[in-house]
């Protein structure tokens, strides 16, 4: 058991660093990019509220979607020309997702509503207040509870005036990646649905508990959106307030546990 955790440890030191650097995120988000273009196009696409996002694609506009479900959001909005920033970890794999961003032409803004809270909420409102771009959020990333809508996106529409648009994939052949978001993958030669809502505003005189009903009915949405498009494929139910840190260490009471049964 000692042995093992010493490996692992001697096996993270090694490996952390080449994953970090520069040149090896970008090799791996330009594999990613090609495998995300080749799904795309073999797969039939079917988009609901295709207008909204014609509307606001260059407009100020903040859209939401779970941090499982971007994979096949980013070849929709690079074709259709859309102008935005994404709010990505400073983590070595956020940076690499915002690598993988940037080449669906999203600009990436570091940090979190627990890592550089206060910078990523003055960057968002200058730019949505410049009135050329849009902003792309996890409002559940980047470390969870899973499906549960923090207030991230909500200040920046309150104190913009930028409508919240809550956005949603899902794909007929999925596989659902082990990890606490259950991170959606859609496979080649799959139906994909795409479900763009209806734009959401907040008045900047919106009290806290005005604010608190709007966060709620927001979650409530989008959660009834995730949950019936993937009904229609009969897919698994995402699990609702998984955290990263949880998840793992749920994970990692499983492996001893089974150890443990052997013995």
């Amino acid at each position: 058991m000692i042995h093992n955790k010493t490996f692992r440890r001697a096996w993270k030191r090694f490996w952390t660093p080449i994953l970090g650097a520069g040149i090896i995120q970008w090799f791996i988000a330009s594999v990613m990019a090609i495998l995300i273009w080749f799904v795309y196009f073999t797969c039939r696409k079917k988009i609901t509220g295709y207008e909204i996002f014609r509307k606001y694609r260059r407009k100020p506009a903040i859209f939401v979607f779970w941090h499982g479900r971007s994979m096949m959001l980013s070849p929709i909005i690079a074709i259709g020309g859309m102008r935005a920033y994404a709010v990505a970890s400073k983590h070595h794999d956020g940076r690499m997702m915002a690598k993988l961003q940037r080449l669906f032409g999203l600009r990436p803004i570091y940090g979190s509503t627990s890592d550089g809270g206060i910078s990523v909420l003055r960057q968002g409102v200058r730019i949505l207040r410049d009135g050329n771009w849009s902003l792309c959020i996890s409002p559940d990333g980047p470390g969870g509870p899973s499906l549960r809508v923090q207030d991230g996106a909500l200040y920046f529409a309150k104190m913009t005036g930028a409508p919240i648009i809550p956005v949603c994939y899902s794909a007929s052949r999925a596989w659902f990646q082990n990890r606490w978001d259950r991170y959606l993958i859609a496979t080649p030669f799959s139906k994909i649905t795409c479900r763009v809502g209806t734009p959401i505003f907040i008045n900047a005189r919106a009290d806290k508990d005005e604010f608190e009903k709007i966060r709620h009915n927001l979650e409530e949405y989008m959660v009834n959106q995730v949950r019936e498009m993937d009904a229609e494929f009969n897919l698994m139910q995402v699990e609702q307030d998984q955290t990263a840190s949880e998840y793992k260490q749920r994970i990692r009471d499983m492996r001893a546990a089974k150890k443990a049964m052997k013995k």
